[in-house]
């Protein structure tokens, strides 16, 4: 199961990948064409569905390397049993919030399919096909943080370090 769940989130992660070259030729092209004096219609609006695309897609990738934010003034300060019960009602809260967000983030491609909604832009692309990548991405990331929370709750969660040393900005 841990090989399975690892390869989803490398598989979301080089997809955002993919989707962030996408976004760097839609850029240049879009530069390209205002110097040469032609233009792609819908150009920036695709650059943008890419550019969410691979945001959402990272989520899940991002948290298991331990590279999201983390607010730690309060759990850094408790020791033992205390620290690991807020790190587990952190993790459960934090489970809520992204089924929440992948409930209605699939909910909201499914209603764009359904209504046969268009973007508004002049590339009138169905609206359900760039909110894809949002809805695998937040579902990716429930997963994730289902998954931290087992981990957790099992007692075998390493915190990820992230590769780079810690530093303040």
């Amino acid at each position: 199961m841990r090989r399975a769940l690892d390869r989803l989130y490398d598989g979301c992660a080089a997809l955002a990948a993919c989707f962030m070259v996408g976004l760097l030729v839609a850029v240049l092209l879009s530069v390209i064409g205002r110097q040469l004096h032609f233009n792609i219609p819908g150009i920036d609006a695709y650059a943008g569905y890419l550019m969410a695309g691979a945001g959402f897609l990272a989520l899940a990738h991002t948290l298991k390397r331990g590279e999201h934010i983390r607010v730690t003034l309060l759990i850094g300060r408790l020791q033992g049993t205390s620290q690991r019960a807020m790190e587990l009602w952190a993790l459960f809260a934090a489970s809520l919030l992204a089924l929440l967000a992948a409930f209605y983030s699939v909910r909201l491609a499914w209603q764009s399919y359904s209504f046969h909604d268009i973007s508004t832009a002049n590339d009138a692309t169905p609206l359900w096909i760039p909110q894809l990548s949002m809805a695998l991405g937040t579902a990716v990331l429930a997963i994730a943080f289902l998954d931290e929370l087992v981990l957790e709750a099992r007692g075998k969660r390493l915190p990820a370090m992230p590769e780079e040393a810690t530093r303040n900005e």
